[in-house]
């Protein structure tokens, strides 16, 4: 179905792999493309409660974008570049109601890193290295690096990294909060899927609820309050919060069914 990912079902959750590793996975229209098809089918299907993204082979997550697309753009045809890869992946990612976490197995550099910070959160393994390096090419960060970057480490060191193009390593990631986790390659996805498999075990439309909630914290939304009250009460009207409180003064584990 794919030529440049892959996609399995495990368990529920999709493991989606950017599959270009002699190009050291860089994003081109065509990775864009199905990455956005393959995020259509986690919104769609049912039997997917969350998403893993990462990178094949060793070395990339994703090393960047595939400059040669860039040749030749005006004004217009790149911010239409930019506007369709958010459109199609990276604001589709933020906004998913299910949980979508990158797995970051090596170089997350420039788009790469983009994709990673769409994500809800990061996993990373202890060779990943993190950066947006686009001002080496006369270019600033068109997939809302500039913005999820200063959400996530803060206006200074967010400067600092794309004003200089350096790159971190992942320890440094987790110390400014890039990312959650760091652990040994062989390890990564193990340790990712942990994580999602205790998330399948709450109330999806609670954890909707609180994706919702936190990115518009993240933007710094002033409804932000109105809205968490509002999605507060919607919770009291679904099947999940009386199974959830049900359980709990029964002093069993609850079984949440989505609705």
């Amino acid at each position: 179905m794919y030529q440049n990912i892959t996609t399995e079902l495990d368990g529920q959750t999709l493991i989606i792999t950017v599959n270009r590793p002699d190009k050291m996975n860089a994003l081109n229209k065509y990775v864009i493309d199905e990455l956005g098809q393959a995020l259509d089918e986690v919104y769609q299907n049912t039997e997917i409660k969350s998403a893993i993204i990462t990178g094949a082979g060793e070395k990339a997550f994703v090393a960047g974008a595939d400059i040669t697309e860039f040749g030749g753009l005006g004004k217009d045809a790149g911010s239409a570049l930019a506007a369709r890869g958010n459109l199609a992946v990276f604001n589709k990612i933020e906004s998913c109601p299910k949980p979508i976490v990158a797995a970051v197995n090596g170089f997350s550099l420039g788009g790469g890193c983009e994709l990673a910070m769409a994500c809800h959160f990061r996993v990373a393994s202890e060779n990943a290295k993190f950066g947006q390096p686009e001002v080496n090419l006369g270019l600033i960060p068109g997939y809302g690096g500039t913005q999820r970057m200063t959400q996530l480490i803060g206006k200074g060191k967010a400067m600092e990294l794309m004003m200089t193009g350096d790159m971190i390593g992942a320890q440094e990631a987790r110390e400014l909060g890039l990312v959650n986790h760091v652990v040994p390659a062989a390890e990564l996805l193990t340790k990712t899927k942990e994580i999602l498999k205790k998330i399948q075990t709450k109330a999806p439309i609670a954890i909707s609820y609180i994706i919702a909630c936190v990115n518009e914290a993240a933007r710094c939304d002033t409804n932000g309050f109105e809205a968490e009250n509002e999605r507060f009460g919607a919770c009291f009207t679904t099947e999940d919060m009386l199974e959830g409180t049900g359980a709990f003064l029964e002093k069993r584990k609850p079984a949440f069914k989505g609705k």
